[in-house]
């Protein structure tokens, strides 16, 4: 019984997210959460075009999956506003920059973080020749993405990147990353 109710009251949640064309980003950032935040966006696009909105709470995770949501914020026809809560760090970010600055808020409490991507690998020298270049080449690629999306000079984010660069939501906003603070759903 316990079971059946719980079943029941996530279903109830699903359909009121989809109602509100709501969408939840928290924790980890993995290919199952990709391919859920996808389904999301095209479910909610082929609905209607008003706007969607996504929180995000995440320390980041998989690059590449962070990049699928990514371009699937950018590929959907309705405009997507994300709004920051609890923090918003790494593949986190570059989810978050996805969507047009004027749509990019954050709760009052909530800190930012960028930094370069992470990686290990094992193996012959030259596999570990080979994942440090595209390492490198990921690097590059953020740290571009992050200057498109904030205004901030490649050369800056390239520095600022180099080791765990945190703000608060009011430095996000100074930064370029966050356009508005707000307190209720009513400012959206």
């Amino acid at each position: 019984m316990a079971e059946e109710k719980k079943q029941d009251v996530n279903s109830l949640l699903t359909q009121k997210m989809i109602e509100n064309r709501t969408i939840l980003i928290y924790g980890e950032i993995n290919q199952d959460l990709a391919k859920e935040v996808s389904s999301q966006l095209l479910l909610l696009e082929s609905l209607s075009d008003e706007p969607i909105t996504i929180f995000i709470n995440s320390q980041g995770g998989h690059v590449e999956a962070g990049d699928t949501i990514h371009d699937m914020i950018r590929f959907v026809k309705p405009d997507v506003r994300v709004v920051g809560t609890g923090w918003v760090a790494s593949a986190g970010i570059t989810i978050y920059l996805a969507s047009k600055k004027e749509n990019r808020f954050s709760l009052p409490n909530t800190r930012y973080m960028i930094h370069q991507p992470l990686g290990g690998v094992q193996g012959q020298s030259s596999e570990i020749e080979i994942e440090a270049r595209e390492i490198i080449r990921m690097r590059e690629r953020i740290n571009r993405l992050i200057s498109e999306a904030t205004g901030q000079p490649f050369e800056k984010i390239a520095k600022d990147t180099d080791r765990n660069f945190w703000l608060s939501a009011d430095g996000a906003i100074e930064y370029g990353i966050v356009h508005k603070i707000i307190e209720t759903g009513s400012e959206l």
